[in-house]
């Protein structure tokens, strides 16, 4: 499925590693090379032609992020450097300054470190109590669980949409319902759905949701921080430089922009925002809905293949969409990912940040396929066969 559009493709490569990063579209570097070839200067700081075209693609990117993830205003939408920043600005921005002693946090031991040492720092400083939410026996939060854990201490909920190696889809708007039936808040991790599945955050009712381009085939450095307005208007700063301030004196009085410039300090990263503007039209030309189809229907086929072999263990073949978290039995996954690299096979090895996932699946590290549209049954196919011959494993590898 367009497989044409990215050149890396070319070099003779098999990439099942997407859930670290995706490679990127031609579209996207064109567009960062126009920005740099015909009109690079700063944002927000010129009043010259030039300077306003980076303002209008800029803001123009703002309003498409609003669009993708249905947020009410583009004022909700704040550019960050990533998820990992977006998180840290939500628990250090704003729930540090709303938690007290004794509050509670939900989470799950299936999170990515980003949505848990955060709070772990949080609950150092301030004395709040993180606890998590039980998973069921396919490594899922279900609706029981979530209710079971809740007391009248729990303040917020946060959890990844769709986590980066289970791989298990959250029942989101089902679990904001309770969650706000009990006056708490619910922050989303999407990094691992954005560019899979339809992220709404109004029908799902989502009070913080964060994402990273680079994971929707968009540059590296570039991420999103959505709040609803209003808790974003509570929130504090971490950086404060250019841009930020409306006014300050002498003698120390600092009057702050609106929200969302407000967290926006200094020179932003300009060419993230102008490629993550190219790669939100790429997936709208492709259609969400035509992507999740294509890569459920791939990720069952090669849930079906991995079956055929008896020395394969799958840890979550149960999940439709996602990762594939799986080992070679008796073969440390390091070994598995160099040796599948002989054979231009690219997969990730070891606990993938999400080091307490452990307690619950009862193995320290696994191989994680992570798919895209621009995957194949040819190259599952591939990835079968050369696990076929993994006798040959340390004889190729050593």
């Amino acid at each position: 499925m367009n497989r044409e559009d990215f050149n890396m493709l070319k070099n003779n490569i098999v990439y099942f590693d997407n859930g670290a990063t995706t490679l990127k579209p031609n579209c996207v570097k064109e567009a960062i090379d126009d920005y740099y070839d015909n009109y690079t200067a700063n944002a927000h700081r010129g009043d010259y032609k030039t300077s306003l075209i980076v303002d209008d693609k800029y803001e123009e990117t703002r309003d498409k992020v609003k669009k993708i993830i249905n947020a009410k205003e583009k004022n909700e939408i704040v550019f960050s450097s990533g998820a990992t920043q977006s998180i840290n600005y939500i628990v250090f921005g704003y729930f540090k300054y709303k938690l007290k002693k004794d509050d509670e946090v939900l989470i799950t031991v299936s999170e990515h470190a980003s949505n848990i040492l955060p709070w772990f720092i949080l609950e150092k400083e301030i004395g709040i109590k993180v606890k998590y939410i039980d998973l069921n026996e396919d490594y899922q939060v279900t609706i029981d669980n979530v209710k079971k854990a809740i007391n009248n201490k729990t303040k917020v909920i946060s959890l990844a949409h769709i986590t980066n190696v289970v791989g298990d889809v959250r029942p989101i708007q089902e679990i904001s319902k309770i969650a706000h039936e009990n006056n708490i808040l619910l922050v989303v991790d999407a990094a691992q759905s954005i560019a899979h599945t339809r992220v709404d955050v109004q029908k799902m009712d989502i009070d913080f949701l964060v994402f990273s381009g680079h994971k929707m085939y968009g540059p590296t450095g570039i991420g999103v921080l959505y709040g609803k307005y209003d808790l974003l208007n509570e929130m504090v700063p971490l950086n404060y430089g250019g841009g930020m301030n409306a006014l300050f004196t002498k003698d120390g009085y600092i009057e702050l922009r609106e929200v969302p410039t407000r967290f926006e300090a200094g020179t932003p990263n300009i060419e993230g925002v102008i490629g993550l503007s190219s790669a939100i039209d790429y997936i709208n030309k492709l259609g969400i809905n035509n992507i999740e189809h294509y890569e459920q229907n791939l990720r069952k086929y090669l849930i079906d293949r991995l079956k055929e072999l008896d020395f394969v263990e799958v840890y979550n073949g149960n999940n439709n969409i996602g990762a594939i978290a799986f080992n070679i039995k008796n073969v440390f996954p390091q070994d598995t990912a160099i040796y599948l690299d002989k054979y231009n096979i690219c997969v990730r090895a070891g606990n993938h940040c999400a080091k307490i996932l452990s307690d619950a699946i009862k193995v320290n590290n696994t191989c994680r396929i992570s798919l895209s549209f621009y995957n194949t049954k040819e190259e599952v196919d591939l990835l079968i066969n050369v696990l076929k011959n993994n006798k040959n494993i340390y004889n190729e590898i050593l």
